[in-house]
């Protein structure tokens, strides 16, 4: 079964909106632990404007599933990692101003620099995943980057399904055959909701792993967080 790991940014956006600590991250991970998640994903930026270094620093001391950081590899975020040492690492091109991921990495120019952050994070034991278009090129060459996974980035995926789902899951499926070919394991995050996961994962069935924050978060406005977590985890389960 397709892990689900869940994307808990939007939370502390919440929280930052308002000062304080409510809603309190820490506590929100336990229970989404509790509620069914097979890890915890966060999200920090330099700007601090939703997941701040500190909070990582809390979660990392009680998440007991897996815990997986993403960001752009800058040295602040380098050392941070390294100090958490969660289970796993996806490196994100983010630009500083984005507003949300927006782009893979391009592994083929970037080559000598993903395999240095590459072999900075397994020396400490960190499993790394690296985040990438859905084009076989880019798979493959996180593959000689040392990379252990590839996440896809699934907007266009997403934007694409409501209007012909076949085509738009259709590079997904070329760039997750390329993944296996080629030894890596796989997630996939970005934009996938309750309207898409499913079909995403009947044609993909050996994804590792999907990252899921913000339609989860927004879905629990109206199911609750323990109900759309079980919503959720329910999409991955393709024999339901």
């Amino acid at each position: 079964m397709t892990k689900l790991s869940v994307n808990i940014n939007k939370i502390a956006v919440i929280r930052n909106s308002r000062g304080g600590i409510l809603p309190d991250v820490v506590k929100a991970a336990e229970a989404i632990e509790r509620f069914g998640a097979d890890g915890i994903t966060v999200h920090p930026r330099p700007d601090g404007r939703h997941i701040r270094y500190d909070d990582v620093r809390a979660l990392s001391r009680v998440i007991k599933t897996e815990f997986n950081i993403e960001g752009n590899p800058i040295p602040s975020f380098v050392d941070l990692v390294c100090d958490v040492r969660p289970t796993q690492v996806t490196l994100v091109p983010d630009a500083p101003d984005a507003v949300t991921s927006n782009a893979g990495w391009d592994t083929v120019a970037n080559r000598r620099f993903l395999t240095q952050m590459c072999r900075t994070f397994h020396d400490v034991g960190i499993r790394v995943s690296i985040f990438v278009d859905a084009l076989p090129e880019m798979v493959a060459g996180a593959k000689e980057c040392g990379a252990d996974r590839v996440e896809l980035y699934t907007e266009a995926y997403a934007r694409g399904f409501a209007v012909d789902g076949d085509k738009a899951v259709a590079p997904y499926v070329v760039a997750a055959e390329t993944a296996r070919e080629c030894g890596l394991g796989l997630n996939a995050g970005h934009d996938l909701s309750l309207e898409n996961l499913r079909y995403f994962i009947s044609r993909i069935p050996f994804c590792d792993e999907v990252s899921i924050g913000h339609a989860l978060i927004s879905d629990a406005l109206w199911y609750g967080l323990e109900n759309t977590v079980q919503m959720y985890r329910r999409q991955l389960l393709l024999n339901d």
